[in-house]
């Protein structure tokens, strides 16, 4: 494989590169669905929800339609994407808008909304127990601490950490901690519970968790995100553990982040290389684990085009999203032999129909800061990739892009879910109807987990693996899991999605009846 472009730091710490399209303030990305470009310390401070300081409660993801649109005065829309344009009109005008928290609650709720909805169509798939449903949809342990840190200027600043621990019938607790100024409980506790689902399609001896602090990390210095990172440590390390709960970075947080959290835990409980995962290399970490989402996207894609009798020699591909994961993904489908034939990021988006040269991309994107202006392409409004011709439509960077407004539109004949929720339940209705087959996130961005799982093997058994059995191993768990997903897929007669969630509820419903849940 060839090396592809780093990306440099400044002085300061900030990053000298294109921002990654994962590396948004989508509650959608979790760790394995996001990673920094190599060579990164921390990236561009992630933007903030609006500009107005009055709105710091309202989120800038919009996944689903709204059900309530009389929050907005007796303004009727079709959904939340545009009550926040209604909102931010109103913001900018000065006008007061009637129950503007409520409706940044009911934006905030939209994670665990479609979380518990696919759980709960789930459940009845399966028979599931009523008593047994409600004490899956608990979370184990909430935690909520406070971090006081001193700030390089001699101030003291006060954060709040969340840690939320869902399940643990099948294993130690596994999830990412994300720095984000918008970090909150319900967020964090639906992301904690899809990760108990999705390790559990993986068949990977963990359950769910997720984590974070309230900060903007591109505010900070390194100094001062080092000792946030600390102090969120001391407070919560008798609750994580090699055997009880394995942390991983999230958005906001990368290697660097895990190291010192393998530092401080250490300092309390003896060298301890497998508290965490996603750390350096020189601290115990898994050859092939930058890559690994995006391999992973690889895999999941060569089983279910083979299921149709073809291969990612004979297909077209577009991928919204460039940043770690996307520009895996693009690089390994172009060896592949797949045609990528158009690209997305932050910054515009690029089409050629004989193919993308993914390697100049790459460097141009290292050296540009984003796709835009590459020669080997043409610019297209970045708001109709989406619907351009293709075979494969790889969504690789926000949730929600896919909704009721564009579904109509699309012309892909499958949809890699590489981002985290990037269709909405009136998308999936109207997509399943044209035909189009979707390969569900739960099941597509797995491969990150699975060898944050293969780095917690290795530090435990002390030994290492060359990138070839990681890879080896990864293709095998991502094949399996797609086997075992069809199976479900058969059994229920249900599509691909429900699938994936009846068999992922299904492992954690028997670990917990074996486990003797009532007694």
């Amino acid at each position: 494989m060839k090396e592809r472009p780093l990306m440099e730091a400044d002085s300061t710490g900030s990053a000298v590169g294109p921002p990654a399209a994962e590396d948004s303030s989508s509650p959608d990305v979790d760790e394995d669905a996001f990673a920094f470009p190599r060579g990164l310390l921390y990236p561009f401070p992630f933007p903030e929800a609006l500009s107005s300081p009055s709105c710091e409660t309202l989120v800038p993801w919009i996944p689903f339609a709204s059900p309530h649109p009389e929050l907005v005065g007796g303004v009727s829309t079709d959904s939340l994407r545009g009550l926040r344009l209604i909102l931010q009109k109103a913001i900018i005008e000065g006008r007061e808008i009637p129950a503007v928290s409520r409706l940044a609650e009911l934006l905030k709720m939209n994670a665990l909304v479609a979380t518990s909805r696919n759980f709960k169509q789930a459940a009845k798939l399966l028979g599931l127990d009523s008593k047994l449903e409600k004490s899956l949809l608990i979370p184990f342990r909430e935690i909520k601490v406070e971090c006081t840190i001193p700030k390089d200027d001699g101030t003291l600043a006060s954060f709040v950490g969340f840690r939320v621990q869902h399940d643990n019938a099948r294993g130690p607790m596994k999830g990412g901690i994300r720095y984000h100024h918008e970090v909150d409980p319900d967020e964090v506790n639906a992301l904690a519970q899809l990760m108990t689902w999705k390790t559990a399609v993986a068949n990977i001896p963990y359950g769910g968790a997720k984590g974070g602090i309230g900060c903007s990390p591109g505010k900070l210095s390194c100094s001062e995100l080092e000792r946030l990172t600390r102090v969120f440590t001391q407070k919560i390390h008798d609750l994580i553990g090699i055997h009880t709960d394995v942390p991983a970075p999230d958005m906001g947080t990368n290697s660097q982040t895990m190291a010192w959290i393998l530092d401080e835990y250490s300092k309390f409980h003896g060298h301890s290389p497998a508290v965490v995962t996603g750390k350096p290399i020189d601290l115990g970490g898994s050859l092939g684990r930058e890559a690994a989402t995006g391999r992973g996207v690889l895999f999941a894609t060569e089983a279910l085009l083979a299921e149709y009798g073809k291969s990612i020699k004979d297909q077209r591909f577009i991928i919204q999203g460039f940043g770690n994961v996307g520009s895996w993904a693009a690089q390994l489908i172009s060896e592949a032999g797949g045609k990528v034939i158009a690209i997305s990021d932050v910054t515009g988006a690029i089409t050629n129909t004989n193919g993308l040269d993914i390697e100049k991309l790459l460097k141009h994107s290292a050296e540009n800061r984003g796709i835009k202006g590459f020669s080997g392409g043409e610019s297209i409004d970045a708001s109709s990739l989406l619907t351009e011709d293709c075979d494969v439509l790889i969504p690789a960077a926000l949730g929600g892009v896919i909704n009721r407004e564009n579904a109509n539109d699309l012309r892909a004949k499958f949809i890699i879910e590489a981002a985290n929720h990037p269709t909405d339940p009136e998308a999936d209705e109207i997509l399943s109807k044209k035909g189009v087959v979707i390969l569900p996130d739960i099941y597509a961005n797995s491969g990150g987990v699975t060898v944050s799982y293969f780095e917690w093997v290795q530090n435990i058994q002390g030994f290492m693996w060359d990138e070839e059995k990681v890879n080896a191993e990864l293709k095998t768990y991502m094949t399996r899991g797609f086997k075992d997903m069809k199976e479900m897929c058969k059994m229920h007669n249900c599509d691909l999605r429900m699938g994936a969630f009846t068999l992922g509820v299904n492992r954690v419903a028997r670990a917990t009846v074996l486990r003797g849940w009532e007694a």
